[in-house]
């Protein structure tokens, strides 16, 4: 039998892995209905539901897409006592993925997001949710959680959607303590915690995000190469992260390792349905850097995977073969 190719190899190697997820955990849920009349209350429509479905979001969609890829997925986190925390849990069990890293506290509802759809069409969301930081108490378990999967990890992934379970104060001691084991940090920002994370392996925002974060103007790179690349180097005096990648939408992405600047183009794809993208490429680069891969190769993959989940519509995994399958195609080594 044959050896396999490099590419294949480190696919299989991604089984291997241990990757822990600290962030913002939700529920996505989503009722479908027809609408037909106009309520006599108010001029809204009414909708007759049809079915409804939760779904794992935020870092828990993050730890469906490591699972995906083959890794073990280690999810930290803090959900409310509460239905939605019941719910969560239940959908983390019959998912498979471990939970024993979860937090739950009395103080705070998990965050769980509605969607009402009709017809093909989004009517409304309801979210229920806090963007407070945590209490000492809070914090003090999460961080103790942290610390019993860190022996394990082989990278960490920090998923913020600024639901306040990372803080400054908790984003710099994981990274403190991951640097003191060696182990790999992988940034997936928003906003309030933009410029927190210093000294993280790779840091991955959008354009949107690098602009808010960095609180400046540029264009895109096709059109304005020269101020889009001075806020990189800006993030870069900032956060002094050791890779750079920044996703583009239709532009693809850029990413940066040293004084190594790589533009990679989009894939061009019939594109259904955008969510989770961002999702699934966080989960391949920490895959990637876990296995000591440069930034140019992660930024290639990395692009490639979320372009196919783009194709699916909702929020959904990567398939791990049909990525191996196209990276093989594409040239990728």
């Amino acid at each position: 039998m044959s050896a396999p190719t490099p590419l294949a190899q480190l696919f299989a190697d991604f089984n291997k892995l241990q990757v822990l997820i600290v962030g913002d955990v939700m529920v996505d849920a989503y009722v479908w209905g027809r609408a037909s009349r106009l309520s006599p209350e108010a001029p809204v429509p009414v909708v007759n539901v049809d079915r409804t479905e939760n779904r794992l979001g935020g870092a828990a969609n993050v730890a469906l897409n490591v699972q995906a890829l083959g890794a073990t997925p280690l999810l930290c986190s803090v959900v409310g006592a509460d239905q939605g925390g019941d719910q969560l849990l239940q959908l983390l069990h019959e998912r498979h993925l471990p939970a024993d890293g979860i937090i739950r506290s009395a103080h705070r509802p998990t965050t769980f997001k509605q969607r009402i759809l009709a017809h093909g069409q989004q009517l409304v969301r309801i979210d229920s949710e806090v963007e407070t930081n945590l209490n000492a108490e809070e914090a003090s378990q999460l961080l103790a959680a942290y610390d019993d999967l860190l022996p394990r990890a082989d990278v960490v992934i920090f998923e913020d959607y600024d639901k306040g379970v990372l803080s400054e104060a908790i984003i710099a001691q994981c990274i403190a303590r991951a640097r003191e084991r060696g182990v790999p940090t992988v940034v997936d920002p928003k906003k309030k915690n933009f410029l927190a994370y210093r000294h993280c392996t790779l840091f991955k925002p959008n354009l949107k995000e690098l602009r808010e974060g960095l609180k400046l103007e540029f264009g895109a790179p096709d059109a304005d190469r020269p101020g889009f690349e001075a806020a990189v180097a800006r993030l870069r005096d900032v956060l002094a992260p050791e890779m750079v990648l920044v996703t583009l939408s239709e532009h693809g992405v850029f990413a940066q390792q040293n004084d190594e600047k790589t533009y990679l183009p989009a894939h061009l794809r019939t594109i259904s349905d955008v969510s989770g993208a961002g999702d699934t490429v966080i989960s391949i680069a920490a895959c990637c850097v876990a296995l000591g891969q440069p930034a140019a190769f992660t930024a290639a993959l990395a692009n490639l995977g979320g372009g196919l989940v783009c194709e699916q519509v909702g929020v959904v995994p990567i398939e791990k073969a049909q990525l191996l399958e196209e990276a093989q195609q594409a040239g990728l080594q």
